[in-house]
């Protein structure tokens, strides 16, 4: 059971007071209640260019403000991403924060005779909690989850963590007091039990 958990707050209004930023106050303060150690990566919070070629990934730095949210992932023994459904995906801030942080060296190293390279960042289970307007059962059947299942694929799963679960929470829209007051519980719940 993961003692150490790192949420990575990826809804991209940096104002706060959104669903996503609720869910993620209480996943963390089931887990502290339970004796868990917790940190929070605020993306919207953090000023980082976007990559914007090859080279740029391959060659330049990743940004100073990004390296103790890179400690972070390193420190982590599960992690833990909030997020809303934007345009079938997730947000455009979240993706570009990945793309910076998930570098070589940090993230996989390339192997000669092996494309995939090694994975580096093996021995991390991850949780990606994700609302959206729509049904979740409309998102999952209809449109497949096909951006969390790229997001556990080709992000998560490429550079080592695993496992990864998945927690959609559709209609938001139509909630109502009680309903978010259930996912809340729900929230903490899985604070709790680390996972």
């Amino acid at each position: 059971m993961p003692e150490r958990i790192a949420l990575i707050q990826a809804h991209p209004d940096p104002a706060g007071g959104h669903l996503c930023h609720a869910l993620a106050r209480a996943y963390a303060d089931g887990a502290l209640r339970a004796g868990r150690e917790v940190r929070v990566i605020d993306v919207a919070q953090l000023d980082f260019p976007l990559l914007r070629s090859q080279k740029d990934w391959l060659e330049g730095e990743v940004p100073a403000s990004l390296r103790p949210a890179q400690e972070t992932l390193r420190w982590a023994q599960h992690l833990v991403f909030f997020f809303p459904l934007w345009l079938g995906d997730m947000p455009a801030l979240l993706k570009g924060f990945l793309e910076q942080i998930a570098r070589r060296g940090f993230a996989f190293e390339p192997v000669e005779g092996n494309p995939l390279g090694r994975k580096l960042l093996t021995g991390r289970s991850a949780r990606v909690i994700v609302t959206m307007g729509m049904p979740a059962q409309v998102y999952r059947w209809y449109f497949r989850a096909h951006s969390v299942k790229s997001l556990e694929r080709n992000i998560l799963g490429f550079v080592g963590i695993g496992p990864i679960h998945e927690t959609l929470i559709g209609g938001v829209d139509g909630l109502g007091e009680a309903g978010v007051r259930r996912w809340l519980d729900e929230m903490a719940e899985r604070g709790a039990a680390g996972g």
